[in-house]
């Protein structure tokens, strides 16, 4: 079975809209899709509908990739992505959480396109965050650099000018790590944290911090297969999930033409994903008359 775990759509940074999401994942032949759009459900009405309508299309897993703040590798704070599946989006706490988060993507990325209109940067904020739909981040910004001729694509946007620790980098007020997990978990989700060991991406979670969230009970996984983890990375990972009886999965981290990693680069194993499914008390799978 191919299962992929981690994909986007323009309901936040990635470039196909949910339906189109669902027939590149048909296409592809998909069994299971999970749409993890960051700190929005925005998408998940439409990519139901997709599956629904699509012959032959994959089981849909409804989720989301939280933005959140853990203890990195040289104990200060580091940004940690988290994935959050099956969860109930009616959970008052964690709708209230998701709103504030993306209250300020907002605040922070008009901050910074304010700080570069300042330069003589072409870009006007109110265009852009209208253009962004309910879930702004920097690659809306990087999106309209390139639409203005400053940079050629959107890896050079980030490469320089976009870059964390930049000029006009600015920080936001992401959510606790411990918090965000007892959040999903108490919302009857599945809570993974996302590519742990992307060295790419820069400093990294400290690795006794995943130890102490496994050892509390309620994490419930780890992505591991991720383009962005090298085999010995990987491996690293492995090793804390097969311990800690934590989840293992793999995925693409798809966003359409926003990367060059094709959807299902990389894969869950169907026991794992059986394994998520069962820890999980909230949303029930979307199974359309199709793969799975």
């Amino acid at each position: 079975m191919l299962i992929d775990l981690h994909t986007h759509s323009t309901s936040s940074d990635g470039t196909e809209t949910p339906t189109e999401l669902i027939a590149t994942a048909t296409a592809a032949g998909l069994d299971v899709i999970a749409l993890t759009d960051h700190d929005t459900t925005h998408g998940w009405d439409e990519a139901v509908a997709a599956v629904t309508a699509t012959p032959g299309a994959p089981t849909l897993v409804r989720g989301m990739e939280m933005s959140c703040q853990g203890r990195g590798a040289d104990g200060d704070p580091v940004t940690v992505h988290l994935l959050a599946y099956l969860f109930d989006p009616g959970h008052v706490a964690f709708a209230e959480e998701r709103s504030r988060l993306r209250g300020e993507r907002e605040v922070r990325l008009r901050s910074m396109i304010d700080r570069m209109a300042a330069d003589g940067y072409d870009v006007d904020a109110d265009t852009i965050l209208a253009a962004a739909g309910p879930s702004a981040g920097r690659p809306h910004l990087a999106r309209a650099l390139v639409a203005a001729g400053v940079v050629e694509t959107v890896d050079d946007a980030f490469t320089d000018l976009l870059r964390t620790g930049g000029t006009y980098y600015v920080e936001k007020a992401d959510t606790p790590l411990d918090l965000a997990v007892e959040l999903i978990a108490d919302a009857g989700g599945v809570p993974v944290i996302a590519h742990a060991r992307a060295r790419t991406r820069g400093r990294l979670l400290h690795t006794d911090h995943i130890l102490e969230l496994a050892a509390g009970g309620r994490l419930g996984g780890l992505e591991v297969d991720h383009p962005d983890h090298s085999p010995e990375d990987a491996d690293v990972l492995r090793d804390i999930a097969r311990e800690h009886d934590l989840v293992v999965t793999g995925s693409s981290d798809y966003h359409g033409t926003n990367k060059t990693t094709p959807i299902a680069a990389r894969t869950t194993a169907e026991d794992q994903f059986d394994a998520l499914v069962s820890r999980a008390t909230g949303v029930p799978l979307v199974v359309p008359g199709g793969r799975r």
